[in-house]
């Protein structure tokens, strides 16, 4: 990031830059009227990680300005949560008279929810012993007279829990409570408000919906939980088992009963659907029994495959939310034989940068 483009009075001048870019790049298809979901312009981060510097006595967060090519004090960060802005000077008035706690400590991340919860992970350029673990107690109880904060100690093949490695967020999402656990080191959205912004398009889009939900690429079961309303059932797949787990959590916690969560690549699924492979952890379920007229994918940046887009074709309708616009574009270029785009979003997950969040939802033709 290019730290001196965090102007949030240019902020509207550049979602304006990305809505030219987003119609530019998908210029050569019919392409509905481009839905616009604009970021706060400031403390939109849930997630931030820091580097620490040590200098004589000071201890001080920096980052990396990478078109500058040199580092940058950061006491405060704009981009990211309150919450975090607010933790940030707190943990290093905590650590900097503690050299068990300050020794070799390079690097900081935080995790936080607007809900209130924070994680704090502190990484380490060497081994933690039992005086790491009493004082890093001794900091934690310290911190939460102020705040609702968990602390991870990692260091070469260590991971020191205190208490526990995952906050639990609550959104407002379509006038409906949901509550996700979000495990350190797995996959979240990054901007909570863009986020729900992002579930209420595809609920919207999604309703009135017949028959069954087939999510691929679920996650912690973001989309999964929020359009289970929609639909008879939800049937997902996850590879990273972290995510999963938080996805099973989530069900419970949000008390809902007609969702399922199976653990496997989507590409194993599509060739369990086209009956290519079988799968023991596919025991038990009966795919065929599902009536699956929507399908949802949420790719990593590579996008889908064409073995999925094959897949995925098949489907009467369905949701694609991408993190590059790019291989969304190629894809399309498959599926607009077979289908036709009826909404077109831009979600504003990472202000001040170039990367873009895009959603379209393609119906058969």
């Amino acid at each position: 990031m290019n730290l001196n483009a965090i102007n949030p009075s240019n902020y509207q001048q550049q979602l304006e830059q990305k809505q030219q870019e987003m119609r530019h790049i998908f210029n050569d298809f019919d392409m509905p009227e481009l839905e616009t979901f604009a970021s706060d312009p400031e403390h939109y981060r849930m997630r931030a990680e820091f580097r620490v510097w040590h200098e004589g006595d000071d201890l001080f967060y920096i980052m990396f300005d990478k078109e500058l090519n040199e580092r940058v004090r950061t006491d405060q960060f704009l981009p990211a949560s309150k919450l975090i802005n607010q933790v940030m000077p707190a943990l290093i008035a905590a650590i900097k008279d503690k050299p068990t706690l300050r020794f070799k400590l390079f690097q900081v991340d935080f995790l936080s929810t607007l809900s209130g919860e924070i994680l704090v992970s502190m990484l380490y350029h060497r081994q933690l012993d039992e005086q790491w673990l009493t004082e890093a107690k001794e900091l934690k109880e310290l911190l939460n007279n102020d705040f609702k904060l968990d602390i991870i100690g990692r260091a070469r093949k260590q991971k020191h829990l205190l208490d526990k490695d995952w906050v639990v967020e609550e959104l407002e999402v379509d006038g409906q409570k949901l509550i996700y656990q979000q495990i350190e080191n797995s996959f979240t959205q990054p901007n909570a408000k863009v986020a729900t912004h992002m579930l209420e398009w595809a609920i919207d889009a999604t309703r009135n919906s017949t028959g069954d939900l087939l999510e691929l690429y679920c996650g912690n079961g973001n989309f999964s939980l929020a359009l289970a309303k929609n639909f008879d059932r939800v049937l997902a797949t996850e590879l990273a088992k972290p995510s999963v787990h938080a996805a099973q959590y989530n069900i419970e916690a949000n008390n809902i009963d007609n969702v399922t969560i199976i653990r496997m690549s989507a590409e194993d699924f599509t060739e369990a659907m086209e009956g290519k492979r079988e799968f023991n952890r596919l025991k038990g379920i009966d795919l065929k029994g599902y009536n699956c007229n929507t399908i949802l994918v949420d790719p990593p940046r590579a996008g889908l495959d064409p073995d999925t887009v094959e897949l995925v074709r098949k489907y009467n309708k369905i949701v694609y939310i991408s993190c590059n616009p790019d291989t969304l574009k190629e894809n399309l270029e498959s599926l607009s034989s077979t289908h036709k785009v009826t909404r077109f979003a831009l979600f504003d997950q990472f202000p001040y940068t170039h990367h873009m969040e895009a959603g379209v939802i393609l119906e058969a033709k």
